[in-house]
């Protein structure tokens, strides 16, 4: 049997570590040379944070009509061109920033200004919503790596193997984590923050000439032979057939889909332009007008259950992904290009790394060796992968002793979501017809961006508000910004036991969606 599933699965995993590469470009970079470049707070940083997931989270629902549309092999290629040009584009702001603040008339003169003067705080607004360009075309490619990924894997693997192929590709999420601090901080203190962005956003054209010439369906591949695409087709004997033709929406409601776009969107810019303590209610009537045309999708406990994991889990990995540099220089002081702070990062995510591969081949134990139904070894999976994450309880009080600690636990915590994300995307697979896969995908995806919205502005604020408040913000026995950070690592333990309880209550049981 030829084994080319495997050596898509290996492309998908480099899409997967570039993605995450341009997605921590910010986050290492920030700290130590844009926010004292452009003068932020941690509440701009958590406002460019939290709307990067909530564009992300547009963009996925409607990314995964896109693959169906367009077809894997185009629609991937986009998605990966559009969001490597806009991890490019960042480079830009400050020379942008220049041009709309008139008391600087250079880049160097940026961090020259004086902290807190007029000329300051129009620094950071201009800077802030370039970058929130930038982040809006990043996420609108970016949102197309999953819905893609996840409908090559149910494409070339039989059910039994989808978990597994799941976690080795999302791996490449903790592997574009655990390469990050080696390589971005360098060249960010090297050849300048720009050109980090630059190198590492250009890497997504090289592997769109490999995916150009590597992918076909199993079908039409010369280098799938007849055993392998009678492995691949193993379950479709048992899968039934959908209805006539397609599972679109109805035909009425996607052709007026462009109104309910042009008026979600519209409503969302109203929260951006008039922001308010609170999110904003404009912001979720235009989430709300923005899933209209999708609305057949939500009649299926099984959506709501996939919906659920999304909403409660993402959040988490972002707030590590996007917090944790900052968090090691705050509480700390080791810079991410410094030795230790590289050191400690690469070992959180290289234990995010080691332990999330195994994370799908666990259902597949429970399936074979114990003679398992696939949705039912996958759930019992999750609920041991939903324990991991309350090592981030202790991070806090144990780092009163060294900083190793909340690396060590963080990256327990990152491993436990990995894992569980890899089952929780196998079961769309398991419950959906092929044709929903990637539409399902971007539901949920956008359901998890939302929450990490959610959790970025409020770390953000919450970030904030107990550094200018000092002793005075106490919670269990630390004060200022360690006791938000306290705070932040025990929603992030209990978010995913939450999250099971809810899953495994709207689907008790395996049950096939019929189309």
């Amino acid at each position: 049997m030829s084994n080319w599933r495997w050596w898509l699965c290996s492309l998908l995993f480099v899409a997967t570590t570039v993605n995450y590469l341009d997605r921590q470009v910010l986050s290492l970079t920030y700290e130590e040379f844009i926010k004292p470049e452009f003068h932020w707070t941690d509440a701009d940083y958590g406002t460019i944070t939290g709307l990067f997931s909530i564009f992300y989270a547009i963009a996925c629902l409607f990314a995964g009509k896109f693959v169906d549309w367009m077809g894997t092999k185009k629609g991937y290629l986009i998605a990966i061109g559009v969001w490597s040009g806009g991890a490019c584009l960042h480079a830009a702001c400050g020379w942008a920033t220049t041009l709309f603040v008139d008391s600087v008339d250079s880049v160097a003169a940026l961090r020259a200004v004086e902290a807190g003067t007029q000329a300051a705080v129009a620094i950071a607004s201009t800077s802030v919503w370039l970058f929130l360009l930038c982040r809006g075309i990043l996420a609108l490619g970016e949102a197309g790596n999953f819905p893609a990924a996840i409908k090559v894997t149910a494409e070339y693997f039989p059910k039994k193997d989808r978990a597994f192929a799941t976690s080795l590709f999302n791996a490449g999420a903790s592997v574009g984590a655990l390469a990050a601090p080696l390589c971005i901080p360098p060249l960010a203190k090297n050849f300048g923050w720009e050109m980090a962005f630059i190198i590492i956003g250009g890497l997504g054209f090289i592997w769109m000439f490999f995916w150009q010439f590597m992918y076909d369906k199993p079908e039409e591949s010369k280098h799938v032979n007849e055993a392998e695409l009678e492995y691949i087709h193993q379950d479709d004997a048992t899968e039934e057939k959908p209805q006539n033709a397609t599972e679109k929406a109805p035909i009425q409601m996607l052709s007026h889909a462009w109104i309910y776009f042009v008026l979600g969107i519209g409503a969302i810019i109203m929260a951006m332009l008039e922001p308010t303590p609170i999110v904003s209610w404009w912001l979720y009537v235009g989430i709300l007008l923005l899933n209209l045309p999708f609305y057949r999708y939500y009649k299926f406990k099984q959506t709501w259950s996939f919906v659920v994991g999304k909403f409660f889990t993402d959040g988490v990995w972002w707030f590590f992904l996007f917090w944790a540099p900052s968090y090691f220089q705050n509480q700390f002081g080791y810079k991410a290009s410094d030795g230790m702070g590289q050191a400690l990062i690469f070992t959180l995510y290289a234990i995010v790394t080691i332990i999330s591969i195994g994370g799908g081949y666990l259902p597949k134990i429970f399936v074979e060796k114990k003679g398992m139904e696939p949705y039912a070894g996958r759930m019992l999976a999750m609920l041991l992968f939903a324990f991991f994450p309350i090592a981030a309880l202790f991070a806090q009080p144990l780092g009163a002793t060294t900083a190793w600690w909340p690396a060590i636990l963080i990256g327990i915590a990152g491993a436990g979501h990995q894992a569980w994300s890899a089952n929780l995307f196998s079961t769309i697979g398991d419950m959906f017809p092929k044709n929903y896969i990637a539409t399902i995908t971007g539901i949920g995806a956008m359901a998890g961006g939302i929450g990490s919205m959610l959790i970025q502005m409020a770390a953000g604020k919450l970030f904030t508000h107990a550094e200018e408040q000092g002793a005075a913000f106490q919670f269990l026995g630390f004060e200022g910004k360690p006791a938000g950070y306290f705070i932040m690592f025990i929603f992030c333990g209990v978010a995913y036991l939450t999250a099971w309880i809810i899953m495994k209550s709207l689907v008790p049981k395996y049950k096939k969606v019929e189309a």
